[in-house]
């Protein structure tokens, strides 16, 4: 099977060429790499920098402009461009591990009737702290599962978790629920996720589909981050309504200073509560973000494109 790969693009450098020439090692396994890319001259920039990488013959590019941009709408628009019954979304900041990456998230999604989507492990690139590969162990184990709605109880939020970082869906499912939101702030994977897993269809994580993915966020980045986070939960109460979340997080928090501690590196653990504190006052504004002025929000947010169309097109509505 030969599957489509979406990209959602910005200012793409170094990085997404060895992403491409990584996927371009496995183009038996590839029908077309289709890239959401945002503003047309920084994907020129890219043409003239990277000639050998940006003409791949599998490369289908359309451009967006910053403003149009959406993190569901924007996929959406190029999945349409696909016609394959399996397709991979990914960023372009993902770079695989080894080029079995594409033919084991397929082997995860095949497994069963039932899987809607699977989605890839994520390792911490070379530069990643001790904080961020803890993190990524945590979230991201050695052994895979599938996930259904039988686990909500057990697992809470983390039975919706899916991530378009890099993961793969079958076409006919995603066709039945009606795709990725129009509309999404951040957390279009989950979002989706959700739905399916209260459809009766079931999440699969592949631990041997492996790409390198890690950031190095400051406190204000994450409090950001979890801004869009909240408002995305908050604006999807079908998904989200009574399904826990601040739990996950603390757990997370507890056994990240527990390893900190064991490793001889508490220091450390000032850090760590200085980024949870951001990222739980972070998705606390964004849940209650309705309560917030549009000035305030702004300041908020890491995404200011996406209320200033969401108010845009309020004023066109109340207007009509």
């Amino acid at each position: 099977m030969t599957v489509d790969i979406i990209i959602p693009v910005y200012k793409p450098g170094e990085e997404f060429a060895t992403l491409l020439t990584k996927l371009h090692q496995m183009s038996d396994h590839i029908g077309k790499v289709i890239l959401a890319n945002t503003e047309k001259p920084y994907w020129e920039q890219f043409e003239r920098e990277h000639p050998k990488e940006s003409c791949y013959p599998e490369l289908s590019v359309f451009h967006v402009t910053a403003q149009e941009f959406d993190h569901g709408g924007t996929r959406r628009e190029a999945i349409e461009r696909s016609k394959a019954k399996v397709f991979v979304c990914m960023t372009q900041d993902a770079v695989p591990a080894d080029t079995e990456l594409i033919e084991n998230l397929v082997k995860a999604l095949e497994a069963k009737a039932d899987i809607a989507a699977a989605y890839a492990r994520q390792l911490p690139k070379a530069d990643a702290g001790v904080i961020e590969c803890y993190t990524r162990a945590f979230n991201y184990p050695e052994t895979g599962y599938v996930r259904y709605a039988k686990d909500l109880s057990t697992h809470g939020i983390k039975t919706f978790f899916c991530s378009n970082v890099c993961a793969a869906y079958k076409r006919s499912v995603y066709d039945e629920m009606g795709g990725f939101a129009t509309q999404a702030i951040f957390n279009e994977d989950m979002i989706y996720a959700g739905n399916c897993i209260r459809k009766g269809y079931g999440i699969a994580y592949a631990a041997d589909a492996r790409v390198y993915h890690s950031h190095q966020y400051s406190g204000r980045q994450q409090y950001h981050r979890n801004f869009d986070l909240g408002v995305s939960q908050a604006e999807h109460p079908e998904v989200f309504e009574g399904v826990p979340s601040e739990s996950e997080g603390k757990k997370l928090v507890k056994q990240t200073a527990a390893y900190l501690v064991k490793k001889g590196k508490g220091y450390l653990i000032p850090k760590l509560i200085w980024q949870s504190g951001c990222k739980y006052l972070g998705y606390r504004a964004g849940k209650g973000y309705q309560r917030s002025s549009h000035k305030s929000i702004l300041k908020k947010t890491g995404n200011k494109a996406y209320f200033q169309r969401k108010w845009e097109k309020e004023k066109t509505v109340c207007a009509e």
